[in-house]
């Protein structure tokens, strides 16, 4: 087992496990400094492609964002996402994993449950793909976003789901829209880090896109809290430099390369 998973595993119950999303080297650097988890994921079929959701979002978009991901990330454990369509069936599921992770070097990939998708987990960690989990709502097989286990027969299926992802081989699982009883049930109960993402304090991490968090997505739920609003600082830069350009003020002498070195 990777060291950096088995890091992830161990902080089950001791230390808070912080994840963000990054799709480009220069976000994946700053990332790394304060992250356990970096995800490379398909949300950035809405965030960078301006689709409607994730459905159409390719391997080999995955791919190259990844490997740009990679070049940023040295001390976080990097996961990507499988896109949708990427892992119907067991030996499709093993060949583009392998793919993933051979040109990627990333070290783990997360595939979202849905029917009996654990039989594939359980498949690719048995032919030694670290695998993550995902479950709740599901942006690749649902269309309905909502809170999950708003019962307690909601929330006890909901566990069993993890179980059995669990029992699969999974080394964490992401936990998407759940109410805060059913998070803090299946936390309490798998031997895995559960990893939130609008499902309460009572998971053993929290994962956000980076994008939200930093008000530049136009995308903000309730579970999803601004850490700055960069959309602002931008047009507020972008001003600058239009008015500048119009004024005839930059560049300046000193911006004139005159043979000089770039940097």
């Amino acid at each position: 087992m990777n060291s950096k998973i088995k890091k992830i595993i161990l902080k089950k119950n001791k230390s808070k496990l912080v994840s963000l999303t990054a799709y480009s080297k220069s976000i994946a650097k700053i990332l790394d400094n304060y992250c356990d988890i970096i995800l490379v994921g398909d949300s950035m079929a809405n965030v960078l492609y301006g689709q409607n959701n994730t459905h159409k979002i390719s391997l080999e978009n995955m791919v190259q964002h990844a490997l740009s991901v990679r070049l940023g990330v040295k001390k976080a454990l990097l996961v990507v996402d499988m896109p949708k369509g990427s892992y119907n069936k067991e030996s499709q599921a093993l060949k583009n994993a392998k793919i993933i992770i051979k040109k990627t070097r990333c070290d783990a990939i997360k595939l979202e449950n849905y029917k009996n998708n654990h039989k594939t987990l359980k498949y690719l960690v048995k032919n030694k793909i670290p695998v993550m989990g995902h479950i709740g709502y599901t942006p690749q097989f649902k269309k309905r976003f909502k809170l999950e286990g708003q019962s307690k027969r909601e929330a006890h299926a909901l566990l069993e789901e993890a179980k059995l992802i669990e029992r699969a081989g999974a080394f964490s699982i992401v936990l998407e829209c759940l109410t805060s009883y059913a998070a803090k049930l299946i936390t309490k109960n798998i031997k895995i880090p559960t990893i939130g993402i609008g499902s309460s304090s009572y998971c053993d991490g929290q994962v956000l896109v980076t994008d939200d968090m930093l008000g530049l997505s136009g995308f903000y739920p309730k579970f999803v809290k601004k850490y700055a609003n960069l959309d602002r600082i931008i047009a507020k830069a972008t001003k600058k430099y239009t008015r500048d350009v119009k004024l005839k003020k930059f560049p300046s002498k000193k911006n004139f390369l005159n043979g000089s070195k770039l940097r």
